[in-house]
């Protein structure tokens, strides 16, 4: 069972620090390797006022660190594909957000590192039509290619997630991936940022179980009503070790 958790987007040092302590310390206790994720640029901020990150250069020093500290494996993502030969070097799993996930520039450039690359299905799209985003990936060279469930989009600040698309996912991709958090997003809904309902995010992750789920992504924060960016749908970092707990029962 594969677990991916850290803050939204490289906020500070500081941040990431005490997340990344508090991922060891449960790998530590329920024997799990939690991949540590956090984005250095968030290129698709519902506001061009919305913070977005410390850009490439120095976000990529600040996961190295990360990794070189704390020793957790790493996951981001990547919006163009010049940044893909780069982010490669730091991380172990390059990330395609869901709004680009049929780009096929960006998932050859990510595949051609060598390293695992993980596409969120668009909100666009059903499940079965991640055929081809993971077919291009993986002839482009990927190591591994996961595929992540976030909900369909139909307009009025909402999502609506079909778990049927997990099974659907998983008849042609090894591994399926519930992104417990960004399902649960009220985008646009929140004056120019995007809102959410967090309370939901746990029974999220336990319906996935039922339905295939290999694995779960979870967006945490030490306080997320201070996050800035996706606070309203991420989980509390004192929160993620109980629903961790629960989903390896």
């Amino acid at each position: 069972m594969k677990f991916i958790a850290g803050p939204c987007v490289i906020e500070s040092a500081e941040l990431l620090d005490e997340v990344a302590a508090r991922l060891v310390a449960i790998n530590r206790r329920l024997g799990t390797d939690i991949l540590f994720k956090a984005s250095f640029d968030k290129a698709n901020r519902t506001s061009i006022r919305s913070f977005r990150g410390p850009g490439l250069e120095r976000g990529l020093a600040m996961l190295a660190s990360v990794k070189e500290r704390w020793g957790l494996s790493l996951l981001t993502d990547i919006h163009e594909p010049w940044q893909a030969e780069a982010v490669g070097q730091v991380v172990d799993v390059l990330q395609i957000p869901a709004f680009l996930c049929r780009q096929t520039d960006l998932l050859t450039a990510a595949a051609r590192t060598g390293k695992t690359v993980n596409i969120k299905k668009g909100q666009f799209l059903a499940g079965e039509d991640m055929r081809y985003p993971y077919e291009k990936a993986m002839e482009a060279g990927a190591r591994e290619v996961w595929l992540t469930e976030r909900g369909n989009s139909f307009g009025y600040h909402n999502l609506v997630v079909d778990f049927r698309n997990i099974p659907d996912m998983k008849q042609f991709a090894p591994t399926v991936i519930m992104d417990c958090t960004h399902s649960v997003q009220r985008p646009g809904a929140d004056g120019g940022k995007t809102g959410g309902n967090r309370e939901f995010v746990p029974a999220m992750a336990y319906a996935a179980k039922a339905f295939g789920a290999d694995g779960f992504f979870f967006e945490v924060h030490p306080d997320p009503d201070k996050a800035l960016s996706d606070g309203p749908n991420m989980l509390p970092l004192d929160a993620l070790e109980g629903v961790i707990e629960q989903l390896l029962r």
